[in-house]
């Protein structure tokens, strides 16, 4: 697994405090750096080939309960929080689950600006701690993807209403979410990113979270004077950030590695990594950013790619299996001898009707299955017996561990045949039974397919 590189003030930042934390440092690094982008988002863009485009940086920190995602993100907020003077605390907020509410939080932030000093202004941090209860109510809204893919993208943005239309243009909106990795698997499917959807996020898996000595110990200050300069310089104007010359061909690289990437895994992994070579850019221009800089110099770059590469590796890691073939279910006939097998080849109808989710009628109707009725004395309830054909006893002979197949072949194994058999065992001695209906034979549950 690479280890990506802590670059410029941001990177510098958070070593100083991370002997201090109960979480990855990287988890630090990336919350801050969405952070930032989402601060400079409005005036600041990059370019390569002439084609200008937002430095918003999107991402996910993927980590089970108690991970250290929250400690992460509190932490950022104190390496950023001072240099980006009320940027945080009057841009900031969570709980968006639709499309027609991301326009028009963006709508009302950009008409509560409007005749301000520095005029309208549509920068946004989404933060979502709890982000797989928003994927589960987005699953209503089909616009909800479409408003996201044009956010990121720095297109347009419309709703259309009763009273008026609302409109966006330039939204600088930045998304930063924690979820675990089952969550990432069930919500965020191959479909959606196919799409576009969510392979604009930087997912990153976070380490095991460190134990301290000392849990008062608080964070350290941390030096923002030389963020805080670099805010102000971003934010003074509109900028583009290019490529110097000297990193051009370590871009080229990069453009090839996303590539011939993207065509040898699986598709669905290869989908969530279809933007590679545009999160490389982005990622170096805000560290450009950060040191006042309209160049993106070939160490700037190389330490963006460092952090993306970790990005890829881990989406690779998040998504492996996902495209991999569904066990197929039982088909009727399966259950029902894994029922009658499992209690010794006789079954009464109460040991297989409610675990196989049919009818007497059904079941009786099966090819190999053999149906008797017995009835426990003279005046007893009558019993609704199930065997297999061939077993001409009432007591079926265990099957052996090669076991029988069916036409779609299910196998069923007696764990008994894994047993050992003792040597020379003696003959059993008869055993006498009643002609009431036996007591289900203990055993293993395991050894049928359920």
């Amino acid at each position: 697994m690479s280890t990506p590189v802590l670059y410029g003030p941001i990177g510098r930042a958070v070593r100083t405090i991370a002997p201090f934390l109960e979480a990855d440092a990287l988890g630090v690094y990336v919350a801050a750096l969405s952070m930032w982008s989402a601060a400079i988002g409005g005036t600041v863009k990059v370019s390569s080939r002439g084609n200008a485009r937002p430095v918003l940086l999107w991402s996910a920190l993927v980590a089970g309960t108690g991970r250290g995602k929250g400690t992460a993100l509190r932490a950022a907020l104190h390496v950023l929080d001072r240099s980006l003077g009320r940027f945080i605390a009057t841009h900031s907020t969570s709980g968006i689950t639709s499309g027609a509410s991301l326009v028009n939080h963006l709508w009302d932030q950009q008409e509560a600006t409007a005749e301000t000093e520095h005029g309208r202004d549509v920068r946004a941090l989404v933060v979502e701690e709890e982000w797989s209860e928003v994927l589960r109510r987005v699953r209503r809204d089909p616009s909800f993807t479409t408003k996201l893919r044009s956010a990121w993208d720095g297109a347009t943005l419309r709703n259309t209403t009763k009273e008026e239309a609302q409109e966006i243009r330039d939204p600088a909106m930045v998304l930063h979410c924690h979820v675990t990795p089952s969550d990432w698997t069930k919500y965020v499917g191959e479909s959606e990113a196919a799409g576009g959807s969510y392979n604009r996020i930087l997912p990153f898996l976070l380490g095991a979270v460190p134990m301290l000595d000392d849990d008062r110990v608080s964070l350290p200050d941390v030096d923002g004077r030389e963020l805080s300069d670099a805010y102000g310089w971003a934010t003074a104007r509109p900028r583009v950030i290019t490529l110097a010359e000297d990193a051009r061909p370590l871009w080229r690289i990069i453009r090839r590695y996303a590539r011939i990437l993207g065509e040898t895994l699986p598709e669905g992994q290869a989908v969530f990594i279809e933007r590679t070579a545009e999160q490389t850019l982005r990622v170096a221009a805000c560290l450009a950013a950060s040191e006042c800089s309209e160049s993106i110099t070939e160490e700037m770059l190389s330490a963006a790619f460092t952090l993306v590469r970790r990005s890829v590796q881990d989406a690779v890691r998040i998504t492996k299996g996902a495209d991999a073939p569904k066990r197929q279910p039982l088909s009727l006939a399966d259950k029902v001898r894994a029922r009658i097998e499992m209690h010794g080849g006789r079954a009464t109808s109460s040991q297989v009707l409610p675990y196989v989710g049919a009818s007497a009628s059904r079941v009786k109707a099966l090819p190999g299955v053999v149906v008797t009725v017995e009835r426990s004395g003279k005046t007893g309830r009558p019993s609704t017996i199930f065997t297999l054909r061939g077993d001409s006893s009432r007591d079926a002979v265990p099957q052996p561990a090669s076991a029988e197949r069916d036409g779609n072949g299910a196998t069923v194994v007696r764990m008994d045949a894994y047993r050992p058999s003792p040597v020379q065992a003696p003959a059993p001695e008869p055993v006498k039974r009643s002609p009431a209906p036996s007591p289900a034979v203990a055993g293993n549950p395991f050894r049928a397919l359920l």
